[in-house]
């Protein structure tokens, strides 16, 4: 098998494993979607200039929604990995890397949703049991990894913008991609390529997405909280 298909998999199984393991704790199930609701919210409140910025509203809501949504995947997930060989014969070699980038940041996220989890008392999360969460689990070259792969993604999406070739060919794959069964991945790559081509250039929401979840990262490992109002614009 092709080594990115060989990647995504191991991906979407380390997915799947996290979520065997919720399922045998009913309580530390709760929990995670406690975090994933505090996550969410964070977002919003650290973004609210660029959520409510007539440039970047949309590119917000799509990383708010996309790759910090507290939804379940697991039927999406299921389906993918049925397809993934499939996917690697049908789309053109850089979206395949880019899907494996969103694989492993979805891989890593639901990892750290789970351990934190696991070292909250719950069920209700607020700011300081959230910032200790994050001490007690540390892994902080994880955590780097974890914005490296968000500002991957990202800016994987905003070159694509630049290749008109690459946009009628992604284009062209939604009839094909449907009947191969990833109708889903087709969706969420044309949404966002249309979100970050009406951007008109991404550099620098993607240079403050980055800036501020660094500023985060290093003020909850320093002792402080996910809510702190102090931000560099």
């Amino acid at each position: 098998m092709n080594p990115q298909a060989e990647r995504i998999l191991q991906c979407l199984q380390e997915v799947a494993a996290e979520r065997v393991r919720r399922q045998g704790d009913a309580g530390l199930a709760e929990r995670v979607q406690e975090v994933k609701r505090f996550q969410h919210m964070r977002f919003r409140r650290t973004y609210a200039d660029l959520l409510a910025s007539p440039r970047y509203s949309r590119a917000a809501q799509f990383f708010l929604d996309d790759l910090y949504g507290p939804e379940d995947f697991t039927r999406r997930d299921e389906q993918f990995a049925r397809v993934v060989p499939g996917l690697v014969r049908l789309f053109p070699h850089e979206i395949v890397g880019t899907v494996m980038s969103l694989g492993e940041l979805h891989a890593l996220s639901e990892q750290f949703d789970t351990a934190m989890a696991a070292v909250i008392e719950g069920p209700a999360i607020d700011d300081a049991q959230y910032a200790e969460a994050w001490r007690t689990v540390g892994r902080a070259a994880d955590r780097e990894r974890q914005i490296t792969l968000m500002m991957a993604v990202g800016s994987a999406l905003d070159r694509y913008t630049r290749n008109p070739l690459l946009r009628t060919s992604l284009r062209l794959m939604r009839g094909p991609a449907g009947a191969a069964g990833l109708g889903v991945l087709q969706a969420f790559l044309e949404r966002g390529f249309d979100t970050f081509r009406d951007m008109r250039g991404a550099q620098e929401f993607l240079a403050t997405v980055t800036r501020r979840e660094r500023e985060l990262a290093a003020r909850l490992f320093a002792g402080g909280t996910a809510l702190d109002p102090a931000r560099t614009p």
